[in-house]
Parts: C-alpha cells; structure tokens; sequence
C-alpha cells in the first residue's frame, strides 16, 4: 500500500508544473532622482521580481523604469532573455552612485551586462533615457525605498 501511494504521489509530481512567476508581474512604484532627472521606476526586490524584470513586454512609458535592489552588492549579469525592447541600465553602488551604464538589445540572449565592480541596484529605462539626459558614471540616484507605493 505505502509503495503505490508513494508511486501515485510521485505521479502527481510530474504532472504539476513547477511553480514560476507569472510575468510581468504587479509591482511597487518609487519616484527616483537621477542626476536632477525624475524617473518613476518599478521595484523589483524580490527574486520572483527580478527574475520577471521587463520580460515579456512590448513597451515602457517615457520616463519610467524598473530599480532592481539586492540585499548587498552583487556582480549578477543582466541579459535581456524574453525582452521585446531595447532598454539601457545603469549599475548603482550603496551610495547612489552610477558605477557604469549599458544598452541592450531586445531578445540577446548572449551578451551580458554588468560593471567591473559589485553593485547594489541597476535600474533599466527605456534604450537612450540616460544618453538623452546626459547622465554619466559618478552622477548620483536619489530614492527612499520606503517610498514605494
């Protein structure tokens, strides 16, 4: 009895996909200042968050991105698996300073992204958003994370 149940259960198992985040998914808005420039930005703080990003969308409205924040510095590379836009990322350090800034192509699954130095947060924007605000490394993000609504 306990070994066809223990075979029925395991029957089951397979049966049942793995949980995964649904992306994209609901998440916390956060007003940003990024060099004097005011961005509102999605907060992606949990691993379900941060493994959805801005996968599977079509379009980001203008002057909006998404702040990924770790619980301490990370080298974690960025790639753009599943998504549909090009979008541009700065890598932030604990201070608020932009360590460095990329762009990406929608749909590389080859390149990644990430600085020579550990970092904290990354915030992705839509592609050119830092170019065209004339933001460079060493420049400085202001944000309260008990801001997010």
């Amino acid at each position: 009895m306990r070994l066809s149940a223990l075979f029925g259960l395991s029957m089951l198992l397979l049966l049942v996909p793995a949980a995964r985040a649904v992306c994209p998914m609901p998440l916390p808005r956060l007003a940003l200042s990024v060099a004097g420039h005011t961005l509102s930005a999605e907060l992606a703080a949990t691993p379900a968050a941060q493994q959805c990003g801005l996968s599977l969308r079509d379009s980001l409205p203008a002057d909006t991105g998404m702040l990924f924040v770790f619980p301490h510095p990370v080298t974690i590379a960025f790639w753009m698996k599943d998504t549909r836009m090009p979008l541009s990322i700065a890598f932030i350090d604990d201070q608020g300073r932009i360590l460095a800034l990329a762009d990406m192509a929608a749909g590389d699954t080859r390149t990644q992204h990430r600085p020579s130095l550990p970092y904290r947060y990354a915030l992705e924007t839509n592609l050119g958003w830092f170019a065209r605000h004339q933001i460079q490394p060493g420049d400085t993000v202001l944000f309260d994370l008990s801001d997010a609504r």
